[in-house]
């Protein structure tokens, strides 16, 4: 596992539980507003395994769980082993993804890996392109549809990135079936990102009041929304 951070303790990225997050480098999408754009590429600052192993040791029993978030966790070719020995610690294991690789996702889901999942519908089927540099919303629908069929409890989650409108926001809450739980996420300038996409950064983005105008015509869509 090439593991670029660590979020020592988070109480809010695993519904439930106390948790801390790990950030693996690399990712197959470049997704315009990324705020985590320097875990983008495999190669970078690494956390040394031996430190990484001492902490989630040492934190066995007071931490409940393990958010393994990217960059893209399932580009990792070592992800299901590194996971098997995290839940032998006693941890419960969210796994965060963009959801393009599905098989990855069922043999995880089939070995009774992850207890918990968050996946990235990023954008419209017509959008993702654009937002992701990428075609992928077949791909992540796909593997919503894997834990389903698996019985993963999972949340679908979408960030209503600068120039996404009231109306392409209903397109993507329409775009899939009722899910047990989808999250909203208001965007934040990141820190660093392409020149190129610098005017697209100043574009108008949702807010939560923005979204509040028009919750009840959101909620009859997807009953389930989170939006705080």
């Amino acid at each position: 596992m090439i593991i670029g951070g660590m979020q020592k303790t988070s109480t809010i990225d695993f519904p439930g539980l106390l948790s801390c997050v790990l950030f693996c480098r690399g990712c197959d999408m470049n997704c315009f507003y990324c705020h985590n754009r320097d875990l983008i590429y495999s190669f970078g600052q690494s956390l040394d395994d031996d430190y990484v192993w001492e902490f989630l040791k040492k934190r066995a029993g007071l931490l409940d769980g393990v958010v393994i978030s990217g960059g893209e966790p399932t580009l990792q070719k070592d992800l299901g082993d590194f996971i098997a020995e995290v839940k032998k610690l006693g941890y419960k294991v969210k796994l965060d993804t963009n959801g393009q690789r599905p098989d990855v996702v069922k043999q995880l889901a089939e070995n009774k890996l992850i207890d918990y999942s968050a996946v990235d519908i990023k954008a419209s089927f017509i959008e993702y392109l654009s937002v992701c540099g990428k075609e992928g919303f077949l791909k992540a629908a796909e593997t919503i549809e894997v834990l389903q069929q698996a019985g993963v409890p999972f949340e679908v989650r979408t960030t209503l990135y600068p120039g996404l409108t009231y109306e392409d926001l209903i397109c993507i809450l329409s775009s899939l079936a009722e899910m047990p739980r989808w999250r909203l996420n208001y965007f934040r300038m990141p820190e660093k990102y392409l020149e190129q996409d610098e005017e697209r950064l100043q574009e108008t983005a949702l807010t939560q009041q923005d979204i509040e105008k028009v919750l009840p015509e959101l909620l009859k869509i997807q009953p389930n929304l989170i939006y705080e």
